[in-house]
């Protein structure tokens, strides 16, 4: 069971509370908890990645046992915490300005 954190927009957006809890249908990757969390929840298509090129949105940053992993490759395998549920994957909108 992997724990997804959602910022607060996409919290309200999705109609969820708290963490989200996913069982992926194979190795945990970004890209197949991404897969998962689309496919339960339709109306966050588009808003974490491009719909079109699966790329991460430019103020949308992943978050794992206090590393960032923004830029690893999507299907790179997941922390064991990760994996185990001891710690959450987090989806975190970027702030911007100055």
């Amino acid at each position: 069971m992997i724990r997804v954190v959602l910022p607060a927009h996409l919290k309200n957006l999705a109609h969820v509370h708290g963490e989200v809890r996913l069982e992926l249908p194979g190795p945990a990757t970004q890209r197949s908890v991404l897969d998962t969390l689309e496919q339960r929840y339709p109306m966050l298509l588009g808003t974490i990645r491009d719909r079109h090129t699966g790329k991460r949105r430019a103020f949308v940053r992943f978050y794992a046992c206090e590393q960032d992993l923004s830029n690893d490759s999507p299907d790179t395998p997941l922390p064991e915490e990760v994996v185990a549920g001891k710690e959450p994957f987090i989806i975190l909108g970027a702030m911007a300005g100055g």
